[in-house]
Order: structure tokens, then C-alpha cells, then sequence
């Protein structure tokens, strides 16, 4: 059995390690204002006037019902001379009307899952060159204006029509939600386009930004600038972490044994690089997940067992038993097959991590070709040792490799 030494050793350990474990999943990183004042464009004149004219436009004289009468609705100045208004009943309905100064092109306000553009809904309007008022939802299935596919999306809009009106110098887009639950923090993307749509193809933007807007307190912030580079460093560390170096530690003990005691060091110091660099990678999902809202529970899920598994595997370092103790077999298979989980579980969710974050074909690529190395790699490997056991098996006993003349 192990000493009392390596208990008390392992206890201590475990107590700091859960203690930052807590601090880090439990943290709160506040990126909702308390007022609007740090939002660009919040609380500050614009160009159609103060924010306070801009809430006292009495919509009844033309908008079109619902939109025109209703109650209880919040008015928020958000970004440059957007204005949005909104209200929400207690069945989970919103009725949303987003205005702004306009002269030519589509004004548009997007729904985000986590803050990109990439994979977002949005409804879109604009006043053609022969004065018809438009109004359509897009999907933004990618980052070029081809795959800006009008007609789709996935807002949930009820039955009654979206509309658009052009009032004095203000563009208003009104549309109604209904969500399944209230709508909270929410990702909104909103953007500009001084082009006409063309067939009811978008031209590009030559403006846009990501809004974190509270729909509860009626308050927004600005969404961080670099959250598509934290991004692609959750990627990284994930891939370089739970997705090579854990796996490499993985197969050193399993095919490298007849080098001992080297096997046992670099199987140690593999792992405990791997699993840092692991950690820093869920650190960092955390904060994508506080900062933007990102809501993927699936993948977070797992990303929280596949590190607690981890943190399994480091205490059993420290409660290891001595070779000749008779639970060291029992200790065996759960070292063993605890680390097959974590590698295995580590695997799918890198894939659901790189199909969720529509990280691109690159990813995929360079992913798959890491994983095929590592699978090949252990082909081989498994090969060699079977073939070297298949050797051992057929010499006699009384062989001598270098028999004394």
C-alpha cells in the first residue's frame, strides 16, 4: 500500500487542486454594464438627436399594430444612432423594433449563439430604389456574401408579420419572438450596408458590432473585440493539450516498458505538461463561456468530466501501491481505463468543439491528420510488441542468446 506519507501528500493536493478548480468554474468575469455608459453610442446624442428624443418617438402614429401600441417597452441607444426597442411577456413573446439613421442600403440586427457572426440569424431590412420596404430573416452560414442565405434562419418568429417603416431620417425594423424560455444575455450582432441588396442578396457590411445586451435589466456591453482570437487559443491548447500530449503520455507506458524506470519518469512528466496545458485550455473556455455567453452544454459538459478524470488520474499518482500489494491489480485497471475515457472523451469533444466553433475546413484537416498519426502510431506500435512477444513465446526456456563457447 502506499505510505501514509503519500496520503497525507496526495490529501494536501487534492484540497489546492479543488480549490482552484472552484475558483476557476465559479468564477464570474461581470461583462454586463450596470448602466449603458460604456457601450459605444449609449447615452450619447447620435446622429437623429439625444438619447432621450430618440425614446420619446410616439410609434403609435405610424407603426403598424402590435408594434405601435405597445406596453411596458424598454428603449435602449445601443451603437452609433441604433436605437432598439423591445418588450417581453411573461409566455416568453418579444416584440423587437430596432431603428436607425438611414439614407440607402440595410440595416440589419443578428442572434448569436456565441458572440461570431458565423452560424448567427438575423433579420435584415431596407428600402429598395423604388421605394418598397423590405424585410427578410438571413442565416449566416459563413463569412463570405454567397453564404448569406436569404428566407432562412432560425429565429423563432411567430405568425404576426415583421415590419418595416421609413420615418423621418430613422429606418424601423419590428418583428416578434417567441422564445421557450425568457430571453436573458444575449449576443446580438448589429450591422450596416450602405449597398442595396441585389435579388435579396446582401451586399457587404461597411459596418457592424457585437453587442452583450441583458434583455432582464435592459442593459448592454460592449462584447470583447478578441474573442474569435480566444477562440482559436481554446482550440490550440485543447488540440495540443487533451489531443497529443495526453495521448503521447498515454503510450509510453503501454509500449515502452522494458525501459525502466525511464518509461515511469517521462510517462509522469508527459501527463503533468498535457494536464497543465489542459487546464489553462478549460480556463479559457470559461471565460468564452462568461464573456460572450456562449451556450454549448454538451461540450462544456464534457469538457468539465474529461478534467476531472484528469484530476482523478494525478491523485492515483500520489496513492499508487507498491507492486507487491494486493489491490495494485484493481489499481491498475482503474489507472488504466480512467485514462482511456479521459483520452477518448478528450477526442470527441476537440470534434464537437471544432464543429460548434465552425473553426473550418483547416481544422478539420489538421485535426484529422493529427489523429491519424496517433492511430497509425499505435498500430505499428501494437504490432511491433506482439511480434516481440510472439519471439519470446517460441524460444526455449534453455535458449541463450550469446551462448559461451
Amino acid at each position: 500500500m502506499a505510505s501514509s506519507g503519500s496520503w497525507s501528500l496526495a490529501l494536501r493536493f487534492a484540497c489546492r487542486l479543488c480549490v482552484i478548480l472552484a475558483l476557476v468554474l465559479d468564477s464570474k468575469i461581470s461583462v454586463v454594464a450596470g448602466d449603458d455608459s460604456n457601450v459605444p453610442g449609449v447615452n450619447s446624442a447620435g446622429v437623429g438627436g439625444g438619447a432621450s428624443e430618440l425614446c420619446d418617438n410616439e410609434l403609435s402614429s405610424f407603426m403598424p399594430p402590435p408594434y405601435g401600441n405597445l406596453s411596458e417597452i424598454v428603449c435602449r441607444p445601443i451603437w452609433n444612432t441604433f436605437v432598439l426597442r423591445y418588450s417581453q411577456t411573461e409566455d416568453h413573446v418579444m416584440n423587437i423594433i430596432l431603428s436607425a439613421v438611414y439614407t440607402t442600403g440595410w440595416v440589419g440586427l443578428g442572434f448569436s449563439k456565441d458572440g461570431m457572426m458565423v452560424g448567427s440569424s438575423a433579420m435584415v431590412g431596407w428600402v429598395n430604389r423604388k421605394g418598397q420596404a423590405r424585410i427578410k430573416q438571413y442565416f449566416l452560414q459563413g463569412s463570405k456574401v454567397s453564404q448569406v442565405i436569404p428566407d432562412k434562419g432560425e429565429l423563432p418568429l411567430t405568425g404576426i408579420p415583421a415590419s418595416l417603416v421609413l420615418h423621418g431620417p430613422r429606418i424601423y425594423l419590428a418583428f416578434q419572438l417567441k422564445f421557450p424560455t425568457h430571453l436573458a444575455r444575449q449576443p446580438i450582432i448589429l450591422a450596416i450596408g450602405s449597398g442595396y441588396p441585389k435579388h435579396h442578396h446582401l451586399t457587404k457590411h461597411n459596418d457592424k458590432t457585437t453587442i452583450l445586451f441583458d434583455f432582464s435589466a435592459g442593459s448592454a456591453s460592449e462584447a470583447p473585440t478578441n474573442f474569435g482570437q480566444m477562440k482559436k487559443n481554446h482550440g490550440i491548447l485543447a488540440i495540443f493539450g487533451w489531443g497529443l500530449i495526453i495521448p503521447v503520455g498515454a503510450i509510453v507506458p503501454r509500449y515502452f516498458k522494458h525501459k525502466d524506470p525511464l518509461w515511469y519518469y517521462l510517462h509522469a512528466l508527459i501527463q503533468f505538461v498535457g494536464f497543465v496545458i489542459g487546464l489553462a485550455a478549460v480556463v479559457l473556455g470559461q471565460q468564452l463561456y462568461t464573456k460572450i455567453g456562449a451556450n454549448f452544454p454538451t461540450h462544456r459538459a464534457i469538457g468539465i468530466f474529461v478534467l476531472v478524470l484528469s484530476i482523478l488520474q494525478i491523485l492515483a499518482f500520489f496513492l499508487r501501491p507498491n507492486k507487491d500489494a494486493k489491490i495494485r491489480k484493481y489499481w491498475n485497471w482503474y489507472h488504466h481505463w480512467l485514462g482511456r475515457f479521459a483520452v477518448f472523451f478528450a477526442a470527441v469533444n476537440i470534434l464537437l468543439g471544432i464543429k460548434i466553433g465552425a473553426a473550418g475546413n483547416d481544422w478539420k484537416i489538421g485535426y484529422g491528420f493529427l489523429l491519424g498519426v496517433i492511430l497509425l502510431s499505435v498500430i505499428v506500435l501494437e504490432a511491433l510488441a506482439r511480434m516481440r512477444r510472439t519471439e519470446k513465446d517460441t524460444l526455449p526456456s534453455n535458449f541463450q542468446m550469446n551462448p559461451v563457447q
